[in-house]
């Protein structure tokens, strides 16, 4: 099994970026103890600032992995081309977001891509992504 997670804009700054919101906790802590609860997922790790970064790995990833964790950041309520990029592979796509985007400001509230993927995970903190592996091992 092969689960790619992909993160989006300033989610490079987890653990230091508000932690009211997101927490204290490194993404690449956090990826260490998804390897130790999942010792037999290859798990593929990519962050970036760059929409265009973003969907040229969905597109590598679409067609490879078994599964894809998203978290598309601020994109997530503006990107048409992520958008896209997820309606293009065969890869089935979650949406996570680590803080409850609909307890949050009225503009976070649209998601361009959660028509395009199998489900959406949001306000559990970094917990999302562990529940996002459980799907696609069950």
């Amino acid at each position: 099994m092969h689960i790619a997670i992909i993160n989006g804009p300033n989610l490079n700054l987890l653990g230091k970026r508000e932690p009211g919101i997101y927490g204290s906790e490194s993404f690449e802590d956090y990826l260490a103890t998804l390897k130790t609860l999942y010792p037999t997922v290859q798990f593929s790790y990519f962050q970036s600032n760059v929409e265009g970064e973003i969907i040229n790995h969905l597109h590598e990833q679409g067609f490879s992995a078994d599964g894809i964790l998203l978290n598309a950041g601020g994109y997530t309520h503006t990107s048409v081309a992520i958008r896209d990029a997820i309606a293009a592979v065969k890869t089935p796509v979650i949406e996570v977001h680590i803080s409850n985007v609909y307890a949050r400001e009225e503009f976070r509230h649209t998601s361009l891509i959660a028509p395009k993927c199998v489900g959406t995970i949001c306000g559990l903190g970094m917990k999302g992504y562990k529940l996002g592996v459980e799907y696609f091992l069950n």
